[in-house]
């Protein structure tokens, strides 16, 4: 049975970041849950699905298939054996991913996959549902929050940094619907488990979150 450290929390919070960091410092494998999802969203923006028509996206999860490969010690996402990782952080993919991931035939999809690394490896996951749903049993939970301001203004740092043209206002709104739809969703909604250790990152820099956590494992 692998060691495994679940960390949850709302878009924006920098989850990926750490979790990318832990794992490195830690050797454990780091499984990003999050671009799973969005390698589907992928998929049902490739068919030109709108995420309302759910059984069409039912539909669709027959023919994908999402792997995870490491390419000189970083995470590649394939999508029918296309590798998509490049474009899974796109605003568009994103909030396809948030609207489809509730479905629960489109979580089902990439339970197992999710549950089979965690068995076989020492893993640290990061998503909405890791400790309360996926890996209910994980050795170390982690929920990690921050601000909705604080998000918006790293997305917006993020996106002008890459030359992409944007807008502060837009971002912190559409956050703040994301968080919406995480949080009331019907199946797995995002919370912070009863044994989950609560981080707020929004005073904290990035090395000292990072430290934390470590600090929480083995």
């Amino acid at each position: 049975m692998g060691y495994n450290v679940a960390i949850d929390g709302p878009a924006g919070a920098g989850k990926s970041t750490i979790a990318k960091l832990v794992a490195k410092e830690k050797g454990y494998i780091y499984v990003d849950t999050g671009a799973m999802y969005r390698a589907l969203a992928v998929h049902f923006l490739k068919k030109g699905l709108s995420p309302e028509d759910t059984d069409a996206i039912i539909e669709a999860c027959a023919d994908a298939q999402v792997g995870i490969a490491y390419e000189k010690g970083v995470q590649q996402v394939y999508l029918n054996q296309e590798n998509v990782t490049s474009i899974l952080r796109t605003e568009e993919v994103g909030n396809m991913a948030s609207r489809t991931s509730p479905i629960p035939e489109v979580r089902e999809k990439l339970l197992e996959l999710q549950r089979s690394l965690a068995r076989e490896q020492d893993v640290i996951m990061d998503g909405r549902d890791i400790g309360t749903h996926i890996l209910p049993h994980a050795d170390v939970k982690v929920y990690l929050t921050a601000s909705v301001e604080t998000r918006a203004k790293r997305r917006y740092a993020e996106l002008t940094e890459k030359g992409i043209s944007c807008d502060y206002e837009e971002i912190a709104k559409d956050i703040a619907a994301r968080d919406a739809r995480d949080m009331n969703r019907e199946t797995a909604p995002l919370c912070q488990a009863a044994d989950a250790v609560l981080i707020d990152s929004s005073d904290m820099t990035i090395p000292q979150v990072v430290e934390e956590i470590i600090r929480l494992c083995r």
